[in-house]
């Protein structure tokens, strides 16, 4: 039976939410680079009725997303992309930042796009982070959105001694993920489809609650304490939001970042979570 398809990157509480809230009736493919991972969300969609195959895929390969999409079209049209793959600062290396988040991401929404079916949508999952860091230069912004994938990481800005520290590359890598939607939505909508940005603030998940209780937990608490919601938010709430920007209600919307961060980069730049001068 042929039925359209919903690719999604990163088997993890926010790809699941989104996938069970627009992946009814199409037919999944989630990848992850842990196989295992993908196993188990695949198993608890499909135990819901859901319709979900599960494969190892690295973000960071293009041969690998090339993979992704290939068994994709087995099945049908590719209709949706769910990308909510990455790694952290507390994860990985700054060089695998950039490598995942970075280039993996420029590469994702290249390769699905020449493929997108019309009437078809994405989202890719940034973060709040991207809005933490000084203002690039148009001509950076520039270079972020639309250099071509191959020679993304040679940018000048990008460079070893360019970057500060792990939390930095993660911030540029979202910057860039941010711009790079801008610059594929137009390409995206040659095809009549349409794709957008989600930049999360601080969601409860496994890899959240590590977080918590981790070296930087006072960090991440603070920081939910004091935004206007006083909370950390849920994958959930973060599918209201792409059920809006994929489906029909958000037909006029593409190449745009929604934040759902309770309202902690407002308080970042103009309240109690402003860096002290």
């Amino acid at each position: 039976m042929i039925k359209e398809v919903v690719l999604v990157t990163g088997a993890g509480q926010l790809s699941m939410a989104i996938a069970r809230r627009v992946g009814f009736g199409k037919k999944i493919i989630l990848g992850d680079k842990k196989k295992d991972h993908a196993d188990a969300i695949a198993k608890i969609m499909n135990d819901a009725g859901f319709d979900v195959v599960p494969m190892e895929m690295d973000l960071s390969s293009r041969g690998s997303i090339l993979t992704l999409i290939a068994e994709g079209q087995k099945y049908g049209e590719i209709k949706m992309l769910v990308n909510g793959a990455g790694v952290s600062p507390s994860q990985a290396s700054i060089e695998a930042i950039l490598k995942v988040d970075l280039y993996g991401t420029a590469v994702l929404l290249e390769e699905v796009g020449k493929v997108i079916t019309e009437g078809g949508t994405g989202v890719t999952i940034s973060s709040q982070s991207g809005w933490r860091m000084p203002a690039l230069t148009a001509e950076q912004d520039e270079q972020l959105a639309t250099t071509p994938t191959e020679e993304l990481l040679s940018l000048p800005m990008l460079q070893p001694e360019n970057i500060r520290d792990t939390l930095h590359a993660y911030q540029m890598a979202k910057r860039c993920n941010e711009k790079r939607v801008m610059a594929e939505s137009v390409k995206w909508g040659d095809r009549g489809a349409r794709i957008n940005d989600i930049a999360p603030g601080i969601i409860v998940t496994p890899l959240a609650i590590d977080e918590f209780n981790g070296p930087r937990g006072d960090f991440y608490k603070n920081m939910f304490a004091k935004c206007p919601a006083g909370r950390p938010g849920t994958a959930d709430e973060v599918a209201n939001v792409a059920e809006l920007l994929m489906g029909p209600a958000g037909a006029f919307i593409t190449g745009s970042t929604i934040l759902v961060d309770g309202g902690a980069t407002a308080s970042y730049y103009y309240g109690p979570l402003k860096p002290e001068q």
